[in-house]
């Protein structure tokens, strides 16, 4: 076994770790986590996919960090999807006298393009396709908020500000521009290197930052060539506008709180958050909710209760999945938020109003014979006592589209591509292995039960529903859906 790997027992016939919950954790890797110790210790512990920042470290370090996370999830026997989450244009003033200065409240503050160090009347803003979008009364935030301009007058040389928010300001600090569409493509050179790199590493999902417009996604999705799933992060006001366009094109949504509520005020971010879950859901497609979910756990051992009420809402909403970044990636109690994480969702999804919660967002089928089948699933496991629902899929379509139905009953999802099964990692309720096609309906039932036993769906006397397609092998072509009754005998018969 290699150094630093730490086995998983099983039993004889259990087969790898089966969650007792729903929701999904993605965890973000970082000094803290990203040895293979850590990795193995944070599966056990609850997540279930693995966010790699490449705003922070080099290509070495993450080609070895995602190394260590195949190498733990083959140890441990479950599919792990990772996402690489491209840091995206970082828009930033110049550089100050001294390093630093300080704007008066109410005064006035001028952004210019003279490369000369600023002052407590000005600075330089080195981004030349800013200057003349600009208009009176527009906003500019500058270090995460903590200091706002307002517009007064703009021209192709300067945009001269009043200062609603002053305070000190120092070298490069962050600027955002909630008010405007920014000119500025969502991938900077960096990210096209780094979207190769990821790409090269077979990345299953690619966290695509600065989303404005559809156009963003559609040439991220171009530069793959069809390799990862884009995972669009809703970070801007003009993302938020064009919701159902971007949601059509990409693979998955993010809910980046963080840069979101920048931009906005704080209590506009709630219900938007709300809207993206319930239209992604609608879609089918994965939605995580991200950004400071657990954040006083960076530095200490327990979160406070508010950061546990924002976890059980984002559970209660019926997000796929939900994320912690620096408190996995950089805090000193990583194992201890995964944990936590997993107590809080595993106690909403046990809570009486849990159902009823979760099918607020209502997501009607589409009218075809697929998703008819799907909804059925979800019906069957709704009015029978059902241990799980099988779903044979060779796209991952097929459990996309049971899960957005949100059953009552975990799916074990049975498919012959490792692709699909890690992607599937972040998808709600769903449980995957990688395994050979069938080529019948009685290898179908056969191995459909064995896997259930061996997974721990069920056990003798259990009634599971199965969805396939038939012709076996041919994408798109779901149309079967029949229940199973386990013997407990299965395990005994020839595989």
């Amino acid at each position: 076994m290699p150094t630093g790997t730490t086995p998983y027992r099983r039993s004889p016939h259990h087969r790898g770790i089966k969650r007792q919950r729903k929701v999904k954790i993605l965890a973000t890797l970082g000094p803290a986590s990203r040895d293979r110790d850590t990795i193995a210790k944070l599966l056990k512990a609850g997540a279930d996919a693995f966010r790699v920042n490449m705003s922070h470290g080099d290509h070495d370090t993450h080609r070895e960090t995602i190394a260590n996370i195949r190498a733990v999830e083959k140890d441990l026997e479950r599919p792990v999807a990772i996402l690489c989450d491209l840091q995206g244009p970082k828009l930033r003033v110049g550089t100050f006298e001294g390093g630093k200065a300080f704007i008066r409240h109410g005064a006035h503050f001028t952004l210019d393009r003279d490369p000369a160090p600023g002052s407590d009347e000005r600075v330089c803003l080195p981004h030349p396709e800013l200057f003349g979008i600009l208009q009176k009364g527009q906003r500019l935030l500058i270090d995460d908020g903590k200091l706002r301009l307002v517009v007064i007058r703009a021209d192709l040389d300067s945009i001269l500000c009043s200062a609603e928010v002053g305070g000190p300001i120092s070298d490069r600090k962050g600027v955002n521009i909630p008010d405007a569409i920014v000119p500025v493509p969502a991938l900077t050179d960096k990210d096209r290197r780094d979207l190769a790199f990821a790409v090269e590493q077979k990345a299953d999902w690619i966290g695509l930052s600065f989303v404005q417009r559809p156009e963003d996604v559609a040439e991220a999705r171009r530069l793959t060539g069809g390799h990862g799933a884009i995972m669009a992060k809703i970070e801007k006001p003009a993302a938020v506008e064009s919701l159902d366009e971007i949601i059509e094109l990409s693979d998955g949504i993010m809910v980046a709180r963080g840069d979101l509520g920048v931009e906005l005020l704080p209590e506009e971010v709630p219900p938007i958050q709300k809207h993206i879950v319930e239209k992604t859901r609608r879609l089918g497609k994965p939605v995580v909710v991200a950004t400071q979910m657990l954040e006083s756990m960076i530095t200490s051992p327990s979160p406070t209760r508010a950061e546990v009420s924002d976890v059980a809402n984002a559970v209660y909403d019926g997000a796929d999945a939900v994320m912690l970044s620096a408190e996995t990636a950089a805090g000193q109690w990583p194992v201890e938020a995964v944990t936590i994480m997993d107590r809080i969702a595993v106690r909403v999804e046990t809570d009486s109003t849990y159902r009823e919660r979760i099918h607020i967002a209502h997501t009607p089928p589409d009218a075809t014979s697929a998703d008819a089948l799907s909804a059925s699933c979800a019906t069957i496991a709704d009015t029978l006592t059902i241990e799980g629902i099988i779903v044979f899929t060779g796209s991952g379509i097929s459990a996309r589209r049971v899960a957005r139905e949100r059953p009552a009953a975990p799916m074990l999802v049975l498919t012959p591509s490792q692709m699909t099964a890690r992607r599937l990692a972040l998808l709600w309720g769903t449980h995957c292995v990688t395994t050979k096609d069938i080529g019948s309906f009685e290898e179908m039932i056969g191995k459909g039960k064995r896997m259930a036993l061996r997974h721990g769906f069920g056990a003798a006397g259990s009634r599971l529903v199965t969805l396939a397609g038939v012709p076996f092998g041919v994408p798109g072509s779901t149309n079967l859906l029949h229940i199973v009754t386990l013997t407990g005998n299965e395990l005994d018969t020839p595989k």
